[in-house]
């Protein structure tokens, strides 16, 4: 193996047959996302491995955030870690939070957006964290000024229910995809730059999509029902790698921090990790039950997912799972239902959206019962 200079913005290390590099901001390395390990040659880069917990630590709950009367449906923080989220739920509206860290509630509903005329299935923010972005079943996307709470720009091009957006590193292009088979690439300016759809594109809904952020290979990563995940050239919208091996359809695809792995999840509880630059397969984690969400920690090597059972955090350097987080459901029934014995308290709870504080010591989680848990690494 051998390993290249470090300078202060830039490092790589090459291993055999994976290369994964990091752009990060050293001096503290043991904050930076650890190396990909080749399975031929596992070697400890103790520099670089995942910032340990310590054995009375792990994720406790720190508390609820009620404001939704729906299925949360997505979660997104801001990078520079100020004290606001936004999530997106079933009930058509979507919720900036003021982060109070107080006991139980943790956090207030500042502003309710809302415009949309069906369910807000995903959403996303800008860099500088003024805006927000969501797709809905309403076919649109939408632009949201977050100071005044204000739809700035309709995004009119898809012709059935989006389903995931996402904006680029630089905040220049936006990506969607829709249950009409596209991803369709806009501008800011609401103006649609191109279709991907015959030929190479999906052969089924596409519910997830997500840009790679590393800037020297500009990539789209996509997830479909049709049971593929597909890598584009975002520079002409060409299809680079088709990536295949699940069994079931597939609800989720996310990337890794320094781009070059993704995480792959669905319908066949099965969790595959892919080698973005060279289209391979890395390996496969059972999760047991249906996947609907995956997010990779900025600062460990983990990997987390929403499955139907639980929250399941996966270190990647060992693949074994560190945290299998659960909530008392029959207790949080009993408490929607106002303690009644109704038929309602059957009704099943869990995980649907997932995302990490930008210094990785929050895990944001939103739940079918409309209710975001939140859980911080502290002292059991």
């Amino acid at each position: 193996a051998e390993t290249t200079t470090l300078n202060p913005n830039f490092f790589q290390f090459l291993d055999l047959e994976y290369k994964y590099q990091h752009f990060g901001k050293p001096p503290n390395l043991s904050h930076c996302y650890a190396i990909f390990v080749s399975k031929k040659k596992k070697r400890k880069l103790e520099s670089l491995r995942s910032e340990p917990l310590n054995m009375a630590e792990g994720l406790v709950l720190k508390g609820t955030m009620r404001a939704h009367t729906d299925m949360v449906t997505a979660i997104a923080t801001p990078i520079d870690n100020s004290d606001i989220i936004v999530t997106a739920s079933r009930d058509k509206s979507i919720i900036l939070w003021k982060l109070t860290k107080d006991d139980k509630s943790y956090g207030v509903a500042q502003r309710r957006l809302t415009g949309h005329s069906h369910f807000v299935e995903d959403v996303v923010l800008s860099s500088d964290g003024q805006f927000a972005l969501s797709g809905s079943w309403d076919g649109e996307l939408r632009l949201w000024d977050l100071a005044t709470g204000v739809s700035t720009r309709r995004f009119v091009g898809h012709t059935k229910d989006v389903l995931s957006v996402a904006f680029s590193v630089d905040n220049r292009q936006i990506v969607s995809a829709s249950r009409d088979r596209t991803i369709k690439l806009w501008n800011t300016l609401g103006e649609c730059k191109y279709t991907i759809s015959e030929g190479d594109g999906h052969k089924e809904w596409i519910s997830c999509v997500r840009f790679s952020p590393n800037t020297n290979v500009p990539t789209i990563v996509s997830a479909s029902w049709d049971h593929t995940v597909k890598v584009w050239n975002l520079q002409n919208c060409k299809l680079k790698n088709s990536l295949v091996g699940h069994t079931g359809y597939l609800n989720t695809v996310a990337v890794s921090p320094d781009g070059s792995l993704c995480a792959s999840g669905g319908k066949d509880g099965v969790i595959l990790l892919w080698d973005l630059a060279e289209g391979k397969k890395l390996y496969s984690l059972e999760a047991g039950s249906i996947i609907h969400s995956l997010c990779f920690s900025p600062n460990r090597y983990w990997l987390c997912a929403a499955t139907e059972n639980s929250i399941k955090i996966w270190d990647l350097e060992s693949k074994s799972v560190v945290e299998d987080l659960k909530v008392d459901l029959k207790a949080e029934a009993e408490k929607a239902d106002g303690g009644v014995g109704t038929g309602n308290q059957k009704k099943v709870i869990y995980c649907t959206s997932l995302n990490w504080s930008a210094d990785g010591s929050t895990l944001f989680s939103g739940y079918t019962d409309g209710v975001v848990r939140v859980w911080g690494i502290g002292r059991y």
